[in-house]
Formats: structure tokens, C-alpha cells, sequence
């Protein structure tokens, strides 16, 4: 069975599933898209993308339910391929519990979406970006399954500043997070060498505070979090030293306008056992974007964003270490359920996206890519 078949099956399972129960209160949302990525000189995200490629399928179905005025429930049940990564298997995304005392304090438990920056708590619903492609400096598509969510508990609210002075938005979590044995983090160990025994992660603590400023449509935030990884291996192990990601992100809408930008720090060490012989990784990863958009009509939309990554651990020069990428995008609604998105990519460097398994002849340091996606949400 492909994947765009299975997803077709579990949209329609989760949905039928619920039909002989009350559904007053449950909300079923999802979502299923197939995408196209053209690429010259290197291969792309794992895909044949030199030759076109259509294999890029995803699709998720969330259930939420209220089982009393201040608890809600939910789960998020999800399945891609993206080139060689993800796979035909279900994935759980997120389920968790959400308690709302009131609008100042609420609690949540579980599998909980991780609030991090701008789009890290909403990078896996499609429906809502004009982007066939977020930032990959910040949101890179083949890992996202990493930061997306945590095991553990968050505490939230928002506390009002005064009239002139806007409301503050704050989360707080910590728990267990771990790398995807199906994404780009597991297979890049795999390409360096290491047959990885189990899922590599750690503890993971952290939080957000965002400032709805006064100025209307005007919000301005930072994050930050702390990420410990280690894994073990057939051959060795890797252990990352814990470490601060640290984010600063700004986004304004006014009328058919939207502005947004986001910067991104974290500084650690990886090191890498293979039998007797140890390898230390420098990290010094800084990122950023900055991005713009406008709605030319209800069904039309346009915007363009530039995205920079870097590790300034590393010769800088070197297209290996770095990832620039001026971004051109398009979307299209055809009504309220089917939406087609097409963007051009012009990427220098090969810091990001690009993998040595697909790119056997070595990785040319520039290519330009054309993505499309056609997607249906409900």
C-alpha cells in the first residue's frame, strides 16, 4: 500500500471511528498533501529531486475533545514520507491533556506541542503558512519531528499588562525528548557511520514569553531552551553536551500585510566515539530569517522570506557550514478545503538539506529548487 493510500485510510478510519459517539463536543481537524521538488545539481531533502520528485506525501488527523468546561484532551496521529525519511508506520505527534484554570493559569500533561519561537508549536499544520517550505534555517523539514513536542508537563497563561501596556503570554515546560529514529538526525548519524542501538535524546526544560504589544498586530517574543542528547551505537556513541537554544522573533499583520523575522543561538559540543577513536564536533549554530507577505485577494497570496544559517564553530567559508536561501512563494485557495502553493528556492551553500547517501558524486555548493504542493485540510 503507498503512503498517500494509508493516509487516505487513516483519515477515514479516524473519522468513521467516531461517527456512533456524541460529537457535540469533538473536534476532528487533519490534513493530506503531495508535494513535487525540482532541484539542479544536487539531490535535495533525501529526494532524486535532480530527476523531479514526487515523493513527499504527509498527512496528520487530530481529535480534541472537552470533557468538561475546563479540561481537553486530544491526539494528533500522523504518517509522511519525505525521500528516504519517515516511512509507512503511524506516528503519534502529540496527545496530551489540557487543564485551563482561567485565562491567567493552565496545565497540560503528555506528549505536549513544544512553544518555541514563532511556528515550532504550528510547523506541522500546512493548511495555515503560504510557505511550501518554512524557513529551513529555523524549521528544517527533516527534523522536524524533534523539537515539535516533548514528553512531559507545561504550565501557561496570560496576564494582563494594562490598557497601554498589552498582555504577556508565558509557557513553561520540561521533560524527555527524543530524535526520530525515521529523520534527518538519525540518518545523517547513519551516513557518518554510526548504527545507532536506540532513539537518542535527554531531558529538555524551557519556555516562552511572548508581548502582545499595545501597537495592534504587533507581537514580540523570545525562547529558550535546554536540550541534553546522547545515543548508543554499534560502533561507539554520541553525546551532545546540554545545551541553550535560544530564540528572538517579532511578527506584525496589519490588513493584508504580514512581517515576521526570527533569530536563533545555541552553542554546544558533539562528540562522536567510534571504537577507541573520538571525534569532537564544534557547534556554534546562529540563524535567522526574515519574511513578507501579501494577500492580493481571498484566494491569492504572495510573499518571499530570506534564510541564513551558519556554524561559526567551523570555517565559514566552506559551503559545507553555512545555508543561504532567498525565497520566492506563491499559494492559491481553490475554496475552503483544497489550496495549491508553489515556490522557487535559491540556496547557497549546502549547510542544510543535503545528504551524501543521495548525493553520491559529492554536494555542488549552489542549487536552486522548485517546490510545489497541492494539500487538502479539513
Amino acid at each position: 500500500m503507498t503512503i498517500g493510500l494509508r493516509l487516505f485510510v487513516l483519515v477515514c478510519i479516524c473519522t468513521g471511528s467516531l461517527y456512533a459517539q456524541d460529537l457535540s463536543e469533538i473536534q476532528i481537524h487533519g490534513f493530506v498533501t503531495q508535494g513535487f521538488v525540482f532541484s539542479s545539481h544536487n539531490n535535495y531533502l533525501t529526494m532524486r529531486s535532480s530527476a523531479g520528485s514526487l515523493q513527499w506525501t504527509d498527512g496528520a488527523v487530530s481529535v480534541t475533545d472537552s470533557v468538561t468546561d475546563n479540561l481537553r484532551v486530544g491526539l494528533q496521529l500522523h504518517m509522511y514520507q519525505l525521500g528516504q525519511l519517515g516511512g509507512p508506520d503511524i506516528q503519534v505527534d502529540w496527545a496530551s491533556g489540557d487543564y485551563k484554570v482561567n485565562d491567567h493559569l493552565g496545565f497540560r500533561a503528555g506528549k505536549i506541542k513544544t512553544v518555541m519561537g514563532l511556528f515550532n508549536d504550528s510547523q506541522d499544520v500546512d493548511a495555515v503558512f503560504l510557505w511550501t517550505l518554512l524557513p529551513q534555517s529555523s524549521y528544517p523539514i527533516d527534523n522536524q519531528g524533534f523539537y515539535l513536542a516533548h514528553l512531559g508537563g507545561e504550565v501557561y497563561g496570560e496576564v494582563p499588562l494594562g490598557k497601554r501596556a498589552g498582555n504577556l503570554e508565558y509557557h513553561g515546560y520540561a521533560g524527555q525528548s527524543s530524535v526520530p529514529v525515521n529523520g534527518g538526525y538519525w540518518k545523517q548519524v547513519a551516513d557518518a557511520g554510526l548504527t545507532l542501538t536506540n532513539a537518542p535524546g535527554g531531558t529538555t526544560y524551557g519556555g516562552d514569553l511572548r508581548w502582545k504589544t499595545p501597537l495592534q498586530g504587533l507581537i514580540v517574543g523570545s525562547s529558550a531552551d535546554v536540550q541534553a542528547i546522547d545515543g548508543t551505537a554499534v560502533e561507539g556513541s554520541l553525546h551532545i553536551v546540554p545545551f541553550l537554544l535560544s530564540v528572538h522573533y517579532a511578527q506584525y499583520t496589519k490588513g493584508r500585510f504580514y512581517f515576521a523575522g526570527e533569530y536563533d543561538q545555541s552553542t554546544t559540543s558533539a562528540i562522536v566515539t567510534m571504537g577507541p577513536a573520538v571525534f569532537p564536533l564544534p557547534l556554534d549554530l546562529r540563524s535567522w530569517f526574515a519574511m513578507g507577505s501579501y494577500r492580493i485577494s481571498k484566494k491569492v497570496q504572495v510573499g518571499s522570506y530570506y534564510s541564513h544559517y551558519v556554524n561559526k564553530a567551523m570555517d565559514t567559508t566552506q559551503p559545507a557550514n553555512y545555508s543561504k536561501d532567498w525565497v520566492v512563494s506563491g499559494r492559491y485557495d481553490f475554496n475552503s478545503y483544497f489550496y495549491g502553493k508553489i515556490e522557487a528556492h535559491f540556496l547557497r551553500g549546502t549547510g542544510l538539506g543535503f545528504y551524501s547517501s543521495t548525493n553520491p558524486d559529492g554536494v555542488k555548493p549552489n542549487t536552486n529548487v522548485l517546490a510545489a504542493k497541492i494539500g487538502f485540510s479539513f
